[in-house]
């Protein structure tokens, strides 16, 4: 990306002869990577050489404009760079260059490096104009010549939409999309920067063992998003799988950058886990989740459990009863009786002849989580497994005076099997000892199926695995120096490689989900069923999303447009006020390159873009008929803000708590391991039950192996790295020079500090009994800002982590 100058310092005045010209004097900035062991290698003596002689880098200037006498490309004029300092982690390389008057503008530099090694370019500045010094931001590797001999493209800072294009850069725009796209054929190397689609036929290893084959994940029987083509060899014993090996394949500046890097593989032993130096045995002491350092008993506690699904780590699956009696949609021949044992009666004797269930219907005031259709199709064949066991669960609560929630009932369903009918049972808080424990085991198998949809639906397939196809896409189909790419690219930051990260270890078969979440080897699967059940892309915007849970309604003379069922409904709240504030910037920002909205649908990379997205990367949801359709500039405003908010606000939301509220494993225990001790129960499981309940409870909960994984894992995944860009953070070069887009992000960035304000406030307002209270974790998930470390805070622009 170049600054303006640089193109208005190249526009020379008709009186100025055509031979006059400029001596441009060209400094590179190289990032030196990898430490000591970067300097070692048979090759490293041959660039020290390269260097010596001034033959590092060949750069070549490109012309913006045909040559008017040919009509054709102007030659390139060329110069080579050579090492003039190192310090730090910095290298720098100077080149020179004369420019005549009748070269035009500047519109790219095509790069050549000479070097063995690819190498991070971070910037070049060019010096010699009358109105000083202009940049070239890269922030990219460069591939070796040895490597491949294609030249890297770089750009100038100026956006341009396809139909406006300088003339002697249309070839130059094409070219760079057909090398992102590749041909779709063999394996990817690490250095290449090829963007491609394939299903996700990787996660089994069928070669190590039949327990580790695991069907193909993008397709008729199992729809799901695409993932990027790494073209690694088909496995031996299933020709549908990929083999598997050590290291995943991403595009080269998808990477982790070193100090992301490093902080990742610090805590891989988590940030505060250490040994106890003084005792004798093999311990590990965890930090205690701030959750639990404020109430240790919190967890033990209704009220806690329903603030929780509003202002918890999964405010996304509350929604409102708006049918009774409750009744499931699944087949009745395959499943059993699919009315609910949650009564009328029942409903009315918990909530004390305060209304009636009809009255409360009519009122909005009874609310669910609802995962009973969902997985009940599970619940034989996981039981099958070893350790683990799960039902269909439906939780009932009741909108009481203050806006809290109030847990009435729980319902578990065991479908019926080849030897056993249907089962189900409701469970309510009772006052006698047996009740109460029977109703803390049926809360802690509930919290593991919200854990398990929280992780592998509303966290996992909701952001990280739909995204990845827009990403792909964008790079596919959206020049480097189209406005909407420029717009988007700091949103899918690290995405690539932490997805590629999860499909090594945390999704793969027998790895980290598989041994401590609840469906066990058919997580993905439940993933997949949820894709093909329930994912929109029109739904997946907040107000949209608060809507179809029934959690608002619109209303234009609301603020946001909306009123809130829930009124004191915290990441609702906070989210709708970061929603507008995105939503306005995206807004601005679309208007101002699309000022006639017929432009939207004359851009050809746009649409091509969008297309793909729909019918490539989510191919089999490519027929549905929600899909919005790029007309107009609020069709794609809606659109981007949609992404944007999936990358920022809805993973922040879901992510940033997970050590605060899961990192003490019974406050949500990620699976359920014994079945409910009324369930078909022998005289001698009774028995145990009613001496000893609590040891039922610690056998229902993970075991202690699981737990510390899981914990180990959270605090991971909860925490910001040290080169974190946060939402409204940082302005791209491209629109500091742009003065109404420096102006609308300004605007951006001041709309996110009030909202951090506006939590502030709200988090010292003690009539907000969903984030203020005793022992209560203030609600600060979706505060724009945050330090490094686990901080429960802070909105990152992009799915990094």
């Amino acid at each position: 990306m170049v600054d303006s100058r640089l193109t208005q310092s190249l526009t020379f005045s008709p009186s100025v002869s055509e031979k006059s010209v400029l001596v441009l004097t060209a400094l590179l900035t190289v990032k030196a990577t990898g430490g000591f062991f970067a300097n070692l290698g048979l090759t490293r003596p041959l660039d020290d050489l390269t260097d010596l002689l001034g033959k590092t880098f060949l750069l070549e200037l490109v012309s913006a404009e045909l040559d008017p006498n040919t009509g054709l490309e102007r030659e390139t004029i060329k110069s080579f760079a050579h090492k003039v300092s190192s310090k730090d982690d910095e290298v720098r390389y100077e080149s020179e260059f004369v420019v005549s008057a009748s070269f035009g503008q500047i519109g790219a530099v095509l790069l050549e490096n000479k070097h063995h090694k690819e190498v991070y370019l971070m910037n070049i500045v060019l010096d010699g104009f009358p109105s000083g010094p202009v940049h070239f931001t890269c922030n990219s590797w460069v591939h070796s010549k040895y490597d491949n001999p294609e030249k890297r493209i770089f750009f100038t800072h100026e956006s341009y939409l396809p139909s406006k294009t300088p003339s002697g850069l249309t070839r130059l725009r094409k070219i760079e999309l057909e090398n992102l796209r590749g041909n779709g054929k063999g394996e990817r190397k690490s250095f290449e920067r090829i963007y491609d689609y394939d299903t996700y036929n990787d996660l089994g290893d069928p070669d190590k063992s039949t327990d580790y084959a695991r069907p193909v994940f993008g397709g008729k029987d199992h729809p799901y998003p695409r993932r990027c083509r790494t073209g690694r060899p088909h496995s031996e014993k299933d020709p549908l799988s990929e083999q598997r090996s050590s290291s995943v394949y991403v595009p080269r500046d998808e990477a982790f950058s070193e100090p992301k890097s490093k902080g990742l593989l610090q805590s891989i032993v988590p940030r505060l886990v250490k040994a106890i130096v003084d005792s004798k045995e093999d311990l590990l002491r965890f930090e205690t989740p701030e959750m639990i350092d404020r109430d240790k008993f919190a967890w033990f506690r209704d009220e806690e459990f329903s603030r929780q699904t509003l202002a918890g780590l999964n405010p996304f699956s509350i929604q409102l009863v708006t049918e009774w009696p409750l009744k499931s949609k699944l087949d009745p021949e395959i499943y059993g009786s699919p009315e609910s044992l949650i009564t009328t009666e029942l409903v009315e004797r918990e909530i004390r002849g305060i209304t009636t269930v009809e009255e409360a219907l009519q009122s909005k005031r009874l609310f669910m989580l609802d995962y009973h259709d969902l997985l009940l199709p599970f619940v034989n064949k996981v039981r099958e497994l070893e350790g683990t066991t799960l039902y269909g669960s439906r939780t009932l609560f009741f909108l009481t005076e203050d806006d809290t929630l109030r847990l009435l009932a729980i319902e578990l369903t065991r479908p019926p099997s080849a030897d056993k009918p249907q089962w189900k049972q409701v469970f309510a808080p009772t006052w006698d000892a047996t009740g109460c424990w029977l109703w803390r085991l049926a809360k802690a198998h509930v919290c593991a199926h919200d854990s398990g949809y929280h992780q592998l639906v509303i966290h996992w397939l909701r952001t990280h695995c739909c995204t990845e196809p827009y990403i792909i896409a964008a790079n596919r189909q959206l020049s480097a120096m189209h406005p909407i790419y420029r717009l988007l690219l700091p949103h899918f930051r690290y995405t690539m490689e932490i997805n590629a990260l999860a499909r090594e270890a945390l999704i793969n078969a027998g790895g980290i989900i598989e041994s401590t979440f609840s469906p066990g080897k058919y997580s993905i699967e439940l993933s997949s069923a949820a894709y093909d059940q329930l994912w929109r892309f029109d739904m997946e915007g907040l107000p949209a999303d608060l809507i179809r849970r029934g959690m608002a309604v619109e209303d234009p003379t609301a603020e946001h447009g909306l009123r809130l069922t829930i009124k004191d409904y915290p990441f609702a709240n906070d989210g709708l006020i970061l929603w507008d504030a995105i939503k306005q910037w995206v807004s601005d920002y679309v208007n101002h390159y699309y000022p006639e909205p017929s432009l939207v649908q004359a851009d050809e990379e746009l649409q091509a873009w969008w297309t793909e997205v729909r019918t490539v990367g989510h191919a089999d949801k490519k027929d549905e008929p929600w899909w919005p359709v790029l007309k107009n500039t609020e069709n794609l405003a809606q659109v981007l803000t949609t992404i944007i908010w999936v990358t920022s606000g809805h993973h922040a939301a879901v992510n940033f708590g997970q050590y605060i509220f899961g990192g003490y494993f019974p406050n949500r225990p990620t699976i359920a391991r014994t079945n409910m001790p009324t369930e078909d129960p022998s005289e001698e499981e009774i028995k145990k039950f009613m001496m000893k309940p609590e040891d039922q409870l610690l056998k229902c909960f993970p075991s202690q192996i699981q737990a510390t994984k899981v914990m180990a894992i959270l605090d991971v995944l909860s925490s910001h790295s040290p080169d974190e860009e946060y939402l409204g953070e940082i302005m791209e070069p491209s629109w500091k020079e742009n003065p109404p887009i420096k102006a609308a992000f300004e605007d951006f960035n001041g709309r996110l500090k009030k909202l951090e304000e506006i939590i502030d406030e709200r988090n010292n307002n003690w009539d907000l009994k969903n984030r203020v209270g005793a022992g209560v974790v203030p609600y600060e998930l979706l505060k724009p800002s945050s330090k490094a470390g686990v901080t429960g805070r802070g909105v990152p622009n992009s799915i990094s982590i």
